[in-house]
């Protein structure tokens, strides 16, 4: 018998209300005040609305959003690390009040029914200070905080419709996925969360996980990243290539986390952790440098920070680096590995990059030739 893991706060949260329901709300939505989101803030309804959020049933009202920054927990004492929050100008603040019902649409198309609980100031120092730890504008992370408006807009959503996905085969819902381990009969799942294609260091990592669980879920970031990373396309399409030729069909699975990077670093580590419990993880992988950025967080402080929370119900499982050793002939990590530093090979990801701008393969010590080659199909396979 299969037993599914919990999902965070104890229940998988349902907020998409039924078609019926939905087709007569959105008939009278010209009635209704209204706020307009982009495709960031709609992703973000979805996940809400589909669970991956749970125990979210909205964007944070005042309490929970301070919890949040101050002790990364609700107010409810659940943990929780990335606030999720809809930020609104003066001038919207000034004609919506506490109780009212707002639609909230993306592209002019009616997405969600808003129940308004709470209106309050946003203060961007400090957001920034506590969620990235700085309040440098270099920072991705922060330099969005510094765009956002100045009021924050606190309350429960109804979904009416969802955007399309570009990759509806992989836009897999936590009912789903765990409908998916439980066929696949699966009581031990490890996520992995990734916004690059794979190296050997990569596969490595996954494999070492996979051999103490029944299941390996790869989870990509689809959604909005900063210039320079890697496509979402070519990244869906070199796991593909990976899990196909590499992988045991009924040992690995890819399905995709439609979201923006926050590049939170140790916050977002957690954040990222309790979503895969959602989907129905009961382990995650954290590497080095996880959801990290530049210079801003120390290698293993995304390891460091999971010390702080007894009861988020998920096994993260940490990782420091693989290498390739000369002397062993093969991928080993300092753990196992007697020989000097001058017998490793290091993954560098800024080398594969040059090689594959340049039109050529990384070394087979390096990346799968398969996956090297997919990349190289494209004319640009990175974010501009």
């Amino acid at each position: 018998m299969i037993k599914q893991q919990t999902p965070h706060g104890g229940k998988l949260i349902d907020r998409t209300l039924s078609p019926e329901n939905a087709r007569e709300i959105i008939s009278q939505a010209d009635k209704f005040q209204s706020i307009d989101v982009d495709i960031g803030i709609a992703r973000d309804m979805e996940n809400i609305a589909n669970g991956l959020f749970s125990p979210l049933e909205g964007f944070l009202t005042r309490e929970d959003y301070e919890n949040v920054l101050s002790n990364k927990r609700l107010s409810s004492d659940i943990p929780w690390t990335i606030p999720i929050v809809l930020d609104i100008s003066n001038e919207k603040a000034s004609r919506i009040k506490s109780g009212d019902d707002v639609i909230l649409r993306h592209d002019d198309k009616p997405i969600a029914l808003f129940h308004v609980e709470e209106i309050y100031g946003l203060d961007k120092d400090a957001h920034a200070q506590q969620v990235f730890g700085t309040t440098d504008k270099s920072h991705p992370g922060v330099a969005n905080t510094y765009r956002m408006e100045d009021n924050l807009i606190g309350g429960k959503i109804d979904l009416l419709q969802e955007t399309p996905s570009p990759y509806p085969k992989y836009a897999l819902k936590p009912k789903e996925t765990r409908k998916l381990f439980q066929e696949m009969n699966w009581n031990t799942i490890v996520g992995f969360q990734t916004r690059n294609v794979p190296h050997l260091g990569h596969e490595y990592i996954q494999k070492t996980a996979l051999s103490n669980v029944d299941g390996l879920f790869i989870n990509p970031v689809i959604g909005k990243k900063k210039t320079g990373d890697f496509r979402d396309d070519v990244i869906l399409e070199a796991y593909e290539t990976l899990i196909e030729n590499y992988f045991p069909q009924e040992r690995a699975t890819l399905g995709i986390f439609q979201t923006e990077m926050r590049y939170a670093g140790p916050r977002e580590a957690v954040f990222h952790a309790i979503v895969r419990k959602n989907f129905g993880c009961t382990h995650f992988i954290v590497g080095r440098d996880h959801a990290g950025v530049g210079s801003f967080y120390p290698p293993f402080a995304a390891h460091e920070i999971f010390s702080e929370f007894d009861d988020l119900g998920i096994t993260p499982m940490f990782f420091k680096s693989f290498f390739y050793c000369k002397k062993c002939g093969s991928i080993a990590h300092s753990k196992i590995c007697p020989h000097s530093s001058d017998s490793y090979i290091h993954f560098s990801g800024t080398r594969m990059r040059e090689l594959l701008v340049s039109g050529k393969r990384p070394p087979a010590d390096s990346m799968r030739p398969e996956v090297a080659d997919v990349i190289l199909k494209y004319d640009n396979p990175f974010v501009e």
